[in-house]
């Protein structure tokens, strides 16, 4: 018995030593990839020599802005080459030129800068070498921000090892370590000021944040409710930050943010009587579910209505009104699901999982059209781990035949 008991014991060891080797390894890499960056960000360019001058055409298509606005940056470029120019607003609107000459110096490493001027002060050269190596760089600091955040997950799987199944733990490095691959190959662009390496953090946390919730309440843990909180938080910076998706952003705030402080008090009330850690679930009847696809259609149409005629500017669609119209209103829709979801959360209903299968549908989507390519990865978790909370929950239901009648 002792011996069977030993070797039972040994390959565990053996397995979480090689999990903390394993995370050493990614914080010691994503704290070379940040050293690194920030060491060449912050480098001298040394002296510059004068090339000569090109021309260079306006990109109209990245404009889209109005008297809202402070400080408009106007990109000129040959495709290959660019020069950005930031005007006051009020020399922006009375802008009339398609190109400009620009100055080409080049720096002892040959690194190319561009200028609307001749001989540039030093500040400015180091100003526009600053903003070429953050373009050239963002791949490393990008890689930096994945591997921290996958070390957080990492972390969190040996902290927690006893709470989650292999197959829950597998599946969560699995689209951490997708997401990280995506941070690299599919790099953010700068949008309303804000750098693509921060956008970039963002999403990665909010990915992260997103598929830990969502692993919880497939596993009936009213903790998930902790997490989301957290989620919300993200989510609004983000709304904020790219300046779009705002229905879902005040959904957010005045409708998820106290759903998940109260249902974590009543997901309390309703604790599984032979294990602690879980929470009573139930299903919805035939009638309810038609009452609620009713209230998400009329919600689609007045809200997506209502936020179209709103007169807000982004640079993150490229002034593309249309596709701007049409992500506002599949945002109607999902923000619509969205308290559906919410309300079956609170109520500990199984039908959330549909929910969530509609809302991950329409948010791969619009992320498809805005081009935020990484976040299909936290879609992903969506779809596979719907499916697997789905299936828990219907096993549950089952087994306790929906003894728990009662709503709070």
């Amino acid at each position: 018995m002792l011996e069977k008991l030993k070797n039972s014991i040994e390959p565990n060891r053996k397995l979480r030593i090689a999990e903390i080797v394993l995370l050493a390894v990614f914080v010691i890499a994503a704290l070379i990839s940040f050293a690194r960056g920030t060491a060449a960000l912050n480098a001298d360019p040394g002296e510059v020599t004068y090339q000569g001058t090109v021309e260079l055409a306006r990109d109209f298509d990245a404009e889209d802005y109005d008297e809202d606005s402070t400080m408009c940056d106007v990109i000129y470029t040959d495709g290959e080459r660019k020069l950005i120019v930031s005007y006051p607003y009020e020399e922006y609107a009375e802008l009339e030129q398609d190109s400009i000459t620009a100055y080409e110096y080049e720096t002892s490493e040959e690194t190319e800068l561009f200028f609307d001027h001749e001989n540039p002060t030093p500040q400015e050269v180091k100003s526009a070498y600053r903003q070429v190596m953050a373009e050239e760089l963002m791949p490393v600091f990008n890689l930096g921000n994945a591997l921290l955040i996958l070390s957080l997950s990492l972390a969190i799987v040996l902290v927690f090892s006893t709470f989650f199944t292999t197959y829950e733990k597998c599946w969560f490095m699995s689209i951490m370590v997708l997401a990280t691959i995506f941070a690299v190959i599919f790099p953010e662009e700068s949008a309303n000021g804000v750098n693509g390496i921060w956008i970039m953090l963002l999403y990665l946390l909010d990915t992260f944040l997103n598929i830990l919730c969502e692993l919880l309440i497939s596993k009936q843990s009213r903790y998930n409710f902790l997490v989301s909180v957290a989620v919300e938080i993200t989510e609004i910076a983000i709304s904020l930050v790219l300046m779009y998706r705002f229905a879902t952003m005040v959904v957010t705030l005045l409708f998820w943010l106290p759903i998940d402080i109260i249902s974590y008090i009543n997901w309390t009330k309703h604790k599984d009587e032979d294990e602690d850690e879980l929470t009573k679930v139930r299903r919805l009847k035939g009638w309810q579910e038609v009452l609620v696809i009713a209230a998400i259609v009329v919600w689609t149409i007045g809200v997506g209505w209502l936020m179209s005629g709103l007169d807000i500017s982004t640079d993150f669609f490229g002034g593309n009104r249309n596709l701007e119209v049409i992500i506002i209103y599949l945002d109607a829709c999902a923000s619509a699901v969205g308290i559906a979801n919410g309300l079956f959360i609170f109520f500990r209903l199984r039908e959330q999982w549909i929910a969530w299968y509609i809302c991950a549908l329409l948010e791969a989507i619009m992320n498809i059209l805005a081009g935020q390519y990484v976040l299909l990865v936290l879609k992903l978790g969506y779809f596979t781990n719907t499916t697997y909370g789905y299936i828990k929950w219907s096993r549950y239901i089952k087994t306790h035949k929906e003894d728990d009648k009662s709503l709070l």
